[in-house]
């Protein structure tokens, strides 16, 4: 056999090895890199650049009543009249004399 011949026989037998190798090693390090963008909560928008989405908590504080009925009722001047009201307007009373703080 030539000379020739059995050097490229052992140029495509260590390019053979050489992918495997690297095949491995790319698994490993992206193993290790899932594992640390894990850990440290980092997201593919970090890496791009893209600033972080951070989800905003509404908090709802509610309404003080400004209004009270005669039977418990309350309502905070917000929204469509309640019926308790209505009837008490209808019946000929001012909204005024329900108010909780004149």
């Amino acid at each position: 056999m030539s000379v020739l011949i059995e050097i490229q026989k052992q140029i495509a037998e260590l390019q053979a090895q050489a992918q495997e190798i690297k095949a491995r090693e790319f698994n490993e390090k992206l193993a290790m890199v899932k594992e640390t963008m894990s850990t440290h909560g980092i997201t593919i928008e970090h890496l791009q650049g893209k600033p972080a989405k951070v989800q905003k908590i509404k908090t709802k504080t509610p309404v003080p009543a400004k209004y009270a009925g005669p039977n418990g009722e309350s309502w905070t001047g917000r929204g469509l009249t309640p019926h308790w009201l209505t009837a008490l307007v209808d019946a000929g009373h001012a909204k005024e004399e329900y108010l909780i703080n004149k």
